[in-house]
């Protein structure tokens, strides 16, 4: 739909849309006072009985897990012992009250939004699904909530205890406390928080009148010039909702400063204690308020400095800046060239969703498992193994998954793609169109380090065959032998088993994302029905052949997808599609021990 040209046009189709909006916000609010009982019911319900009834086994586990870490000393374990009581004496507190609010907020507004939904362009019998949109599917995602927090509260939970008992320490040094500067510390904690909730807070309360009258004049000019939020029919009712509570919005952000000037004042212990200084933690109380104020200029577009000092608070401050920098300055050694920019013309700028990319994950797991089911490499004993939580090796859990995304990382590093390229060698991930999500950063730019590091081994094919097979059958030397033959020179196979192990410690990770073991689980039933296929004989005996480079990826951008997501202005200057630097650290929290077989 075209932008309204001229005055007169912009304010007939206000006016004209007025009525529309008022009667889908009336009719989304019938809708979610109906269903905001029932699902906030459900909701609780469940989240609830999953709490209360794995409230035991996790205050045991917790302290079980904390007292038998290899890499704690044993005052840290004593310390660690008594800190996390409060948090586990309030999680029943805490966990049942925000699935009441957050049953409340998610029965209410789902309906809300799906009745907006209703209206996009290309669908028909618009009233219809004005009505029906946002009732089933609503009752489907409450139920879906209590699966994926149940898998949270068991899965991924034992899963980090797992690893916290296994995991040694780096270099073989346990971490251990200095009770010497605990009492500074402690002080400096106290200090810091006195100070910085009185001064954030009125630095948070007379900065937000300016935010106010900024947010409200940018959606105004967007809302006359049809940009930004209002570019599109189908998002013309939330941006105007946002204009009715943007203050609100200014309310919050005022709040959430006050309440994040706490931990921003009560990180001076922890600067007291990394420095062994108390002068240097009281230096960084100061500073604390000139690094919050320096913030939020940027955020709203101020500006830039502050007018409260910053002293110096660490004792290498310089050096750490200067090789930081440094470092973000570097380019990868596998980029001789810098990425043009007109390539970012050719790619479609789409806005991705780490749901999305996690389907088709599972979509792109699908495909190879059944594959592997029919070649061999995938046995019924691998899903039997899984069924009963003997998996030791992970052939299932980690090794198809990281054998999937080891694909990925081969296409693009092929590609010389400065992201993760589809398999259409057209679309790809970079810095510039990747899901704005926190969590999804945790995992994308390690995989980005991994595929530079990938790149710069200069892999042969039977390299790659080798480590495609490593990745899936870590752990099982036997089969791996009968499958691959490894690489004669020993530094080969140590460069390759280091890039195995630091893709299955990833895929580990990634493993824990709260909607991974429900999708695991579809995913496992469906090839334990190919597998069943096979034995009866349906299958053909022959063997067959897969491709490395096949990728589900490519269906991740359905009709469906691109008529929601994909955003293309008239005109617009070409995106920079270079990614950013990835520092080592990225890498570091992924531990070779992720992936040790336990006896």
């Amino acid at each position: 739909m075209e932008p309204p040209k001229g005055l007169l046009s912009t304010l007939w189709n206000f006016i004209f849309f007025l009525p529309f909006f008022i009667g889908l916000l009336l009719l989304g609010f019938i809708k979610g006072i109906i269903f905001c009982p029932f699902i906030c019911l459900v909701i609780t319900i469940g989240n609830s009985a999953i709490i209360l009834g794995l409230w035991p086994v996790h205050v045991i586990l917790t302290y079980y897990s904390i007292v038998r870490a290899k890499q704690f000393g044993p005052i840290l374990k004593f310390v660690l012992c008594v800190g996390v009581s409060v948090p586990l004496i309030l999680w029943p507190v805490v966990a049942i009250g925000g699935s009441i609010l957050g049953g409340a907020a998610y029965g209410f507004l789902a309906p809300l939004m799906a009745t907006f939904d209703a209206v996009g362009e290309g669908k028909a019998n618009d009233f219809i699904h004005c009505l029906y949109n946002g009732t089933q599917s609503t009752i489907e995602g409450s139920f879906t909530i209590v699966r994926d927090f149940t898998d949270l509260c068991l899965h991924s939970y034992f899963s980090i205890m797992d690893d916290l008992r296994t995991k040694s320490p780096p270099e073989g040094k346990n971490y251990e406390i200095r009770l010497l500067y605990l009492p500074g510390a402690i002080i400096a904690m106290v200090l810091g928080f006195l100070v910085d909730l009185p001064f954030v807070s009125l630095i948070a309360i007379c900065k937000s009148p300016y935010m106010l009258f900024k947010g409200w004049h940018r959606l105004f000019h967007d809302l006359i010039g049809r940009e930004g939020p209002f570019l599109e029919t189908i998002c013309v009712p939330f941006a105007g909702l946002a204009i009715l509570l943007w203050p609100l919005a200014v309310i919050g952000a005022v709040l959430g400063s006050m309440v994040s000037s706490i931990f921003l004042g009560a990180y001076a212990g922890v600067v007291v204690y990394q420095e062994s200084s108390f002068w240097f933690g009281l230096c960084y109380v100061v500073a604390s308020i000139a690094i919050y104020d320096e913030y939020s200029n940027d955020i709203l577009d101020m500006p830039e400095g502050s007018c409260f000092p910053r002293p110096q608070y660490r004792h290498r401050a310089a050096m750490s800046r200067n090789s930081s920098l440094a470092k973000s300055l570097q380019r990868p050694d596998s980029f001789p060239n810098p990425p043009s920019r007109t390539a970012s013309v050719k790619s479609p700028m789409i806005d991705l969703k780490p749901l999305e990319l996690l389907h088709n994950l599972f979509k792109e797991c699908q495909n190879y498992g059944e594959t592997m089911v029919a070649d061999g490499l995938i046995t019924g004993k691998d899903i039997e193994d899984l069924k009963s939580n003997k998996d030791t090796s992970k052939v299932m859990s980690i090794g198809l998954p990281a054998y999937c995304l080891l694909q990925t990382l081969l296409r693009s590093a092929k590609a010389n793609s400065p992201g993760i390229l589809f398999s259409d060698n057209v679309t790809e991930i970079t810095s510039k169109n990747r899901p704005k999500d926190t969590v999804f950063d945790w995992f994308f730019d390690p995989l980005l380090l991994l595929k530079d590091q990938i790149k710069a081994e200069n892999l042969s094919e039977a390299d790659e065959d080798y480590l495609c097979k490593l990745v899936l059958l870590y752990g099982e030397l036997e089969r791996l032998k009968s499958f691959g033959q490894p690489p004669d020179s020993e530094r080969r196979r140590a460069e390759l088993d280091g890039l195995a192990r630091r893709l299955r410690g990833i895929t580990k990770s990634i493993s824990r994302y709260p909607t991974f073991r429900r999708r695991f689980d579809n995913l496992v039933k469906t090839i334990s029905e190919e597998l069943a296929k096979k034995n009866g004989g349906s299958s053909s005996s022959s063997r067959r052949t897969y491709p490395r480079s096949a990728s589900a990826f490519g269906r991740l951008f359905s009709q469906k997808s691109y008529n929601n997501s994909q955003i293309i202005k008239q005109g617009a200057e070409p995106a920079d599609i270079e990614s950013q630097p990835v520092n080592d650290r990225d890498v570091e929290p992924v531990n070779d021990r992720d992936v040790e077989i336990r006896g």
